[in-house]
């Protein structure tokens, strides 16, 4: 847990000033960022951390899915959708998709052409080490840890003001973060090292 902040709203002028706090305070060498598809965060991380890719969350690009789909659909066409982020590769994950649109985009032509449009957005997971992808194709971890703040925030119900909400929020985050350091070992951060390490080994030559 990196930082708590609160924010009148979820423009690209808040979530610039977050990220660069995180950055004053020492942030760097992030390499990818996985959050959905909200229109400030997603401005605000090339602007602030333009050398990170973006993951969008899968798991909401298939539920705003749903905004292009009849009422009445063959629940097939999403989980044979929601297949592709089972593949070893992006390769296998294209091949799929490729199959996918070419079986539904004669009854779903809406939703094949907004996928087909958008969904490289959420397969930047697969440039990351295979043993990652399972954590990081999505925001569920993130959104977790939302459920816990807000079912312990619920008790409370109102704040008298910001500082005894953020007091509480960060007591919170500050207990989560303790568990996480002691007990979990959410990412063996040392695959992805020495995946940096060969891509810069390969790069070395055509440099020279």
């Amino acid at each position: 847990m990196l930082a708590v902040e609160m924010a009148n709203r979820e423009s690209q002028s808040s979530w610039k000033e977050f990220l660069l706090r995180l950055k004053q305070r020492g942030l760097q060498g992030v390499v990818c960022v996985i959050s959905d598809d909200h229109p400030g965060l997603r401005k605000a991380i090339p602007e602030v951390l333009p050398e990170a890719k973006w993951q969008r969350c899968y798991v909401h690009f298939l539920r705003n899915a749903l905004d292009h789909l009849p009422r009445k659909k063959d629940d097939d066409v999403l989980t044979e959708l929601r297949w592709i982020y089972e593949r070893r590769n992006v390769e296998e994950a294209r091949r799929d998709l490729a199959a996918w649109l070419t079986k539904w985009e004669s009854r779903y032509a809406k939703l094949c052409d907004w996928a087909e449009a958008n969904i490289e957005e959420t397969l930047t997971f697969y440039r990351l080490p295979q043993e990652h992808h399972k954590h990081l194709k999505s925001t569920n971890m993130l959104e977790r840890i939302n459920q816990e703040l807000k079912r312990r925030t619920l008790v409370v119900r109102i704040f008298p003001n910001t500082a005894s909400c953020l007091r509480l929020i960060r007591a919170l985050a500050v207990e989560i973060h303790e568990d996480w350091v002691e007990a979990i070992r959410y990412l063996n951060m040392e695959v992805l090292k020495e995946q940096i390490k060969e891509q810069r080994r390969d790069l070395a030559p055509a440099a020279a």
